[in-house]
């Protein structure tokens, strides 16, 4: 009698750890899932635009604007060496952001005797913009190609700034706890679900084969 009593201790001791396990895997799962479902479908979403590039058609459409650096102006540019990647002086910076709707302060140039160049790429596009360090003459030109081409940019994190560069790595980090806890889930219910580790070696087995076989 005491045997017994003492052989079965164990098992609801095993099945309280279960159940914590279980409520703390779901816990997790689900609000991982909530924080990355939007931006897993993105990612998925731009995944086939991007393998498929070549076959989907862009439209690039250019559009320039041009104007004139004020004389008070144009004598800061005159501060700048004839050879510089300095940025442009904060007022200059000002009156760019008032008449084309470009941030230029403290970016970058590719400043030369004749003209200051500020490169100006964006998602989805390209632009620039160019003053004429003798006479003021500014032009600024954007190229966009389109919303298919703004949301491969996305998904690549390509001139999409800082915000947007923390924002995928939360979203991964997300997406981690997501797999962690599915697998974890998936090991806990591995008993009910014969075809559950099968699975699990199929997912792992065709993409090793097809990296072994046909990427070259």
């Amino acid at each position: 009698m005491t045997e017994t009593a003492v052989s079965a201790k164990p098992r609801p001791a095993l099945n309280a750890r279960r159940s914590f396990w279980l409520k703390q895997l779901h816990q997790w799962h689900w609000i991982s899932a909530a924080l990355s479902l939007i931006g897993l479908l993105l990612f998925a979403v731009t995944g086939v635009t991007l393998n498929h590039a070549a076959q989907i058609p862009a439209r690039p459409a250019t559009v320039e604007q041009t104007g004139r650096l004020p004389a008070p102006l144009l004598a800061r540019l005159a501060d700048l060496p004839e050879e510089t990647t300095d940025p442009v002086p904060a007022a200059v910076a000002r009156w760019a952001s008032d008449a084309f709707k470009v941030r230029i302060a403290g970016r970058p140039t590719e400043t030369t005797a004749d003209e200051v160049y500020v490169a100006l790429p964006e998602p989805g596009g390209d632009g620039w913009l160019t003053i004429d360090r003798a006479t003021g003459e500014a032009l600024r030109e954007r190229t966009t190609r389109g919303a298919i081409a703004w949301l491969n940019d996305l998904h690549k994190g390509r001139n999409t700034g800082p915000v947007w560069y923390w924002f995928i790595d939360v979203f991964a980090a997300a997406c981690i706890v997501f797999a962690v806890t599915g697998f974890g889930l998936t090991w806990l219910h591995a008993r009910q679900r014969p075809s559950t580790w099968p699975l699990l070696g199929l997912g792992l087995l065709i993409p090793a084969v097809i990296a072994v076989l046909f990427i070259h």
